[in-house]
C-alpha cells in the first residue's frame, strides 16, 4: 500500500513539475516576439504575431473580359490584341501599368499589363483579356467584383524569368 501511495505521489510530482514551467518558453522556430505574462502562480509564454500591414486596394468594383471578336485589332498601344496574353483594358491607368486583379468570390488573383482603353460599358472599372480572365476562374459568369492593387515594375521584373538574354 505505501509502495503505492510513493509511485502516485512521484508521479504526481512529475507531472506538476512538468506543468509549473520546466518549457522555458517558445523555441526559435515559432515566429513572432515573444512576452511573458506573469499570472498567479505560474507565468505564461505568449506568442505574439507582428501586425500584418495591409494596404487600401487601388479600385474594387465590376470586371468583364473580351474575346475572339477583337483578336488582331489594334489597342491603344498600338500592338494588336491577342486574347491569350495577360493583358487589360482602364480607362486612366497609364498604359504599361501592371495590376494585380483579384476575384473577390473566390480570391484568384492574376497580374495584367494594362494595354488598352476600356471598358466601354458604364459600371466597370476592367476588361481583362480572355486569358487573365480564365486564370481568375470567371469565364464562364462573364461579369465579376474584383479588386485591383497597384503592382510596382520592379516586383514584376524580378518575378520574370530571364529566358530572352543572350
Amino acid at each position: 500500500m505505501r509502495r503505492r501511495l510513493a509511485y502516485g505521489l512521484a508521479v504526481l510530482l512529475c507531472v506538476a513539475s512538468l506543468g509549473a514551467g520546466a518549457a522555458g518558453g517558445p523555441n526559435s522556430s515559432e515566429a513572432g516576439s515573444t512576452r511573458k505574462i506573469a499570472r498567479a502562480p505560474n507565468p505564461v509564454w505568449v506568442v505574439v504575431q507582428p501586425k500584418r500591414h495591409r494596404t487600401k486596394p487601388y479600385q474594387v468594383g465590376l470586371a468583364s473580359w473580351y474575346g475572339q471578336y477583337f483578336v488582331g485589332k489594334p489597342t491603344a498601344s498600338g500592338e494588336p490584341y491577342d486574347m491569350h496574353d495577360l493583358t487589360a483594358a482602364h480607362p486612366t491607368l497609364p498604359l504599361g501599368t501592371f495590376v494585380k486583379v483579384t476575384n473577390l468570390r473566390n480570391g484568384r488573383s492574376v497580374v495584367v499589363r494594362i494595354n488598352d482603353r476600356g471598358p466601354v460599358v458604364d459600371g466597370r472599372i476592367i476588361d481583362l483579356s480572355y486569358n487573365a480572365a480564365r486564370a481568375i476562374q470567371m469565364k464562364g459568369r462573364g461579369i465579376q467584383r474584383v479588386r485591383l492593387d497597384l503592382v510596382p515594375t520592379q516586383t514584376v521584373a524580378m518575378a520574370t524569368p530571364a529566358t530572352s538574354l543572350p
